[in-house]
């Protein structure tokens, strides 16, 4: 039950997310004076962090699904390798987003 509620929610965000990071590209490449609201919410590292848990958890959790779909009825033992590897795989892009050089 919690995979599925998290898959939703997650994915709620991602839209509003997703679209808060266009909305302020599109603002940021105008040629005249940027808005500061639009530079702060772009390159603010909370939103980008809850984009990358995000996005990891979404796409593994989707594949969890389609894996039980499938017909595998190891449900906990899903959970767990995909919950493992989310974390992993997030520590692993955090780490590289926030020691970036540019």
């Amino acid at each position: 039950m919690f995979v599925w509620v998290f898959h939703r929610v997650s994915g709620l965000l991602l839209i509003v997310l997703l679209g808060i990071k266009f909305l302020t590209s599109f603002f940021l490449m105008t040629k005249e004076q940027k808005p500061d609201w639009a530079l702060v919410l772009h390159t603010n590292p909370l939103t980008d962090t809850i984009l990358i848990i995000s996005i990891v958890f979404h796409a593994l959790y989707g594949l969890r699904t389609v894996i039980i779909d499938l017909g595998v009825k190891k449900e906990k033992l899903l959970f767990w390798i995909f919950t493992i590897s989310g974390v992993v795989s997030s520590a692993i892009l955090l780490i590289i987003y926030f020691t970036r050089n540019y």
